[in-house]
């Protein structure tokens, strides 16, 4: 869990840091505009940006009683983000594990990868995809 929010806490200090030069040298538009960039690189490599995770274990059942894809991800990840991104508001549809809360979930991705925790990877239909084309997975979620 600790480790899901190492990147969004730093730049949130990095952020506040940065600021305060300007901010001491009365450039207060200058401080707030660099803090509030810092503030939403944060704010988009925080796990609050992905739909809420699910064990493993819970996302493959529900995948065999209603046929979705599970994704796997963890967070600071630029490409999960980008799928995140691009799937926009259907991204619910899909089963998320976040790898760094769900060693099963680890567990599956090293299966699929060689050994590697390559992330995304979307399991559809008991087969695992390695970072897919967004376009694709969500062709899977209306399908």
């Amino acid at each position: 869990m600790k480790r899901a929010w190492t990147l969004p806490i730093l730049l949130v200090l990095c952020g506040a840091a940065g600021a305060a030069g300007p901010a001491l040298a009365g450039s207060t538009a200058t401080a707030v505009a660099l803090l509030v960039l810092f503030l939403l690189l944060a704010g988009a490599h925080s796990p609050m940006v992905f739909p809420r995770p699910v064990g493993a274990l819970e996302a493959e059942r529900r995948s065999a009683a209603d046929g979705r894809p599970v994704v796997y991800w963890r967070p600071g990840c630029q490409y999960c983000l980008r799928l995140r991104v691009r799937l926009g508001r259907d991204a619910h549809r899909a089963h998320w594990v976040d790898i760094c809360r769900d060693p099963d979930g680890a567990a599956v991705v090293r299966a699929a990868n060689q050994g590697d925790e390559t992330v995304p990877t979307v399991v559809v239909a008991g087969r695992a995809h390695t970072n897919p084309d967004p376009a694709w997975v969500r062709e899977q979620l209306t399908g």
